[in-house]
């Protein structure tokens, strides 16, 4: 075979092989980044009910962030998004099949302490433009840009009971003063 047409062949080899394989690849990828197909394991079925009824799911410009989008990296970091998911499943099935009791408060310290600012970011942006709450605009200025010598906060710091926590209602944000005074 000639040097053209050889690798031509290799070419189009390349492309009939690879074309699936990433094509079931990405399928794959995307059908167990749903919240669904992470509550389809029971040991997560808690943590699915809780974050249902969360502001990251109710609140009131109707977006939601849904599981990947705050305990993996950015999809855009093609390699670490895989390499992080590929071993946050390999992890969740060992314990399915060999890890005993399920302990949700330790499960969930563990997962705060990986939590890094930009994760939060991703969705999170305009931090600084709160004008009717200063408060909170210097404790983001505070984090986005500390002052050399200052221990690095992060968001889980203040925002530690956004998610995760057996509520008895759906909270929604704007409703929460009317939670206060009813006493629910």
């Amino acid at each position: 075979m000639s040097g053209p047409i050889k690798a031509l062949v290799l070419v189009a080899l390349g492309v009939v092989l690879a074309f699936p394989l990433f094509s079931m690849t990405y399928y794959t990828m995307v059908r167990t980044s749903t919240p669904g197909f992470c509550s389809s394991c029971h040991e997560i079925e808690w943590a699915y009910n809780t974050w249902r009824t969360s502001p990251h799911v109710n609140n009131e410009r109707g977006v939601v962030a849904d599981c990947m989008d705050c305990h993996l990296p950015a999809p855009h970091q093609t390699v670490d998004f895989f390499f992080t998911k590929t071993l946050h499943g390999a992890k969740d099935v060992f314990a399915h099949f060999f890890g005993g009791e399920y302990d949700h408060a330790e499960n969930r310290a563990k997962a705060y302490a990986s939590f890094k600012n930009d994760q939060c970011q991703k969705c999170h942006r305009n931090l600084l433009y709160m004008p009717e709450k200063r408060g909170a605009m210097l404790a983001h200025r505070a984090v986005l840009y500390p002052l050399p010598g200052t221990e690095q906060k992060r968001c889980v710091d203040c925002h530690r009971d956004l998610v995760h926590n057996d509520r008895p209602v759906y909270e929604y944000k704007q409703y929460q003063a009317m939670y206060r005074s009813s006493g629910i």
